[in-house]
């Protein structure tokens, strides 16, 4: 346990849905060890997280969901690194918009991954998209968001596949059940914890988003 860590890697490109598009910086994670890692989300660009890897076994690339920006370059991070891919299936509309006929495993609510003498567990929330999932290591006191919840609220959810009240129940039921103390980090921006967050949920029920 004393040799986990976590990398940080971030990158820049498009995020497109419905007919727009928005520019944007996206996180990505990697936890292990000086031997072993995990990816988490493969945005934008290769050549940075291949860098960040470091010459390490890459176990899996865990994609939180299926939105363009999160999975943009999986299956090339995939084939270069010759590491399996994870997606939630109840995000295969959204993949398929991205990536076609591209196969991936199938992300599993409560499943586990051993990293670095850590565990960590599949949460699946659903409401920014059908498959939306966090990575709770609690060893570490952290979970990986995604853009299921950022610093001041919800991730968002006036797009297809999306839905603010589901998105609440899983925060809610998922999430803030959590210890306070746990370090929320999140697809976009910055870091924020559980219990700087928990206070608001009133407040982001009565906002609508």
């Amino acid at each position: 346990m004393d040799s986990l860590r976590i990398d940080h890697v971030v990158t820049s490109g498009t995020f497109a849905l419905d007919g727009g598009q928005w520019d944007v910086d996206n996180n990505i994670w990697l936890v292990g060890d000086d031997h072993d890692v995990i990816i988490i989300d493969a945005a934008h660009d290769a050549a940075p997280i291949v860098d960040a890897v470091d010459g390490r076994n890459v176990a899996a690339i865990i994609c939180t969901h299926g939105h363009n920006d999160h999975v943009t370059v999986a299956p090339e991070l995939s084939q270069r690194l010759d590491a399996p891919l994870y997606l939630h299936p109840g995000d295969q509309p959204l993949w398929e918009m991205t990536h076609p006929g591209v196969g991936y495993e199938p992300l599993k609510n409560l499943a586990e991954f051993t990293i670095g003498g850590a565990t960590m567990r599949v949460l699946n929330t659903p409401g920014h998209s059908p498959g939306s999932c966090c990575l709770y290591l609690p060893e570490a006191g952290v979970l990986f968001s995604g853009d299921t919840l950022f610093q001041g609220g919800p991730g968002a959810t006036g797009r297809s596949y999306s839905s603010f009240d589901t998105i609440i129940e899983s925060i809610k039921t998922s999430i803030l059940t959590l210890p306070a103390e746990t370090t929320v980090r999140t697809g976009h921006g910055d870091h924020t914890s559980v219990g700087a967050e928990a206070p608001h949920l009133e407040e982001w029920i009565r906002r609508g988003h």
